[in-house]
Order: structure tokens, then sequence, then C-alpha cells
């Protein structure tokens, strides 16, 4: 597997699992339905979990524009390879968006809030403040690229790109976004990639869904822009450190 091909796989199954929870959560009439913030945030840490083990070994497991940046911030992925990656990374988010949408469809019809149906592809605060709101991205963005950065001693090899969220292994990375999410994620829904949530935000858009309402596009470029700071910031830091 390419690692072009690794990011989409990857991408995919972070986000088919991802925003698979956020729907069997909010949307009428799954079976976990009402079953609240814990299962969302512990199913997206095994969302995270499945995507690492998959790419990792073929990519370095970014599966996140903002890890992908601040890696070629501090010089640790070449910068030729930032394109391709988001690239796939986008690919890989729609593409799973789509299919949470498909299998689901019942049950989007069933439920007849709108915010709630854009929830379950993208993220939004739960109180809009923009300074407060970019900066928790920043934060918990800063979180995951400090870890990756500073707490391994990953490099790249001459044939394999081997850096990324893979470099902390599945488990140790998966439990690091639990922890963001539950210490940080209520605000904003803890986008901390830009892949994440403007991939299916674009897809709730095109999708024909039943009053599904806005797609909060004034919004947006916080979960965009947010983690691409924090990414850099962490780091500029970690090479402080070093």
């Amino acid at each position: 597997m390419t690692p072009f091909i690794a990011e989409i796989v990857g991408t995919f199954l972070l986000m088919l699992l991802g925003c698979g929870v956020n729907a069997n959560v909010s949307l009428q009439k799954t079976y976990g339905s009402g079953s609240g913030w814990i299962v969302i945030t512990t199913g997206w840490a095994f969302a995270v979990y499945t995507g690492v083990v998959v790419a990792g070994p073929y990519s370095g497991a970014h599966i996140n524009p903002a890890i992908t940046i601040g890696l070629a911030v501090a010089g640790e992925f070449p910068v030729h390879d930032i394109a391709p990656y988001i690239i796939a990374q986008f690919i890989g988010a729609m593409l799973a968006a789509f299919s949470v949408w498909l299998i689901n469809k019942d049950h989007f019809d069933a439920t007849p809030n709108g915010d709630t149906k854009r929830a379950v592809f993208c993220t939004g605060p739960a109180i809009p403040n923009t300074f407060l709101n970019l900066l928790t991205e920043i934060l918990g963005t800063f979180v995951l690229m400090f870890a990756v950065l500073y707490f391994t001693d990953a490099t790249i090899s001459s044939d394999n790109t081997i850096i990324g969220l893979g470099s902390l292994g599945a488990l140790p990375v998966a439990l690091i976004v639990w922890g963001i999410g539950l210490s940080l994620g209520g605000l904003t829904g803890y986008a901390i990639n830009p892949a994440r949530d403007l991939g299916p935000r674009i897809v709730h858009a095109l999708l024909p869904i039943k009053d599904k309402g806005s797609s909060g596009w004034a919004y947006s470029w916080i979960p965009v822009v947010g983690p691409i700071l924090g990414a850099a910031l962490a780091a500029g830091i970690a090479m402080l450190l070093n």
C-alpha cells in the first residue's frame, strides 16, 4: 500500500467510526440514541486506533492535515509530500461521511432537528465565542502534536515515511485523543483535524438530507485554522526544547 492510499484508507476508517458514533448517539431510533458524551469520546478514540493500526506502517498515519503540516514545520516531513497527504486525507474523510449518511439514512429521516443532523458530520461550539473556540482547537491540537514530536524519536526512513500518529503506537495515540475529548472536547466538539471537520461539512452541504438546515459555514474556519495553528505552535516549542 502506498502512503497516499494508506492516508485515504486510514482517514476513511477514522471517520467511518468517528462520524458513525456521532450518528449512533445523536440520531433517533438507533440503539445508541442518547447514550452521551462518554460513548462519543470513546468511539472516536477507537476510531483513531483503527486508522493508525492500518495506516501506520505505510504512511506514518498522519490522517490529519494539522499533523502533516506540523511535522513539516518541525522539519520531520518533506514539504513536497504535504499536498498529496492532505488530498488523501480529505478523500478518505469525505468518502466516510457519505458512507455514514448512506447507512444511517432512515435515522436521518427520523430525526427532526437539523443541527443534530449536522453534528454527525462536523463540529460546533457549545457556546459560540470566536476567540475561545479558536483557542480550544489550538490547545487540543497542541496536545496531540506535542505528543507526536516530543515523546517519540521517530525519524523518516529512506524508503518509507514512518513518523506520524503511528510513531506513538495505536493505543497511546488513541488514549491521548480520548483524553483530549474528555477534558477539552465538550467546548467545541474537538475537531483537532481540518479534514475531519471540513471534509464531512462539505458532504453535508452536498447531500440531499431531509430538513438538514445550515452547514454552519460561519464557524467552519475555526476547526481548520485552529488545529493548524496548534500543530505549528507545538512544532515550534518542541524544537526549542530539543
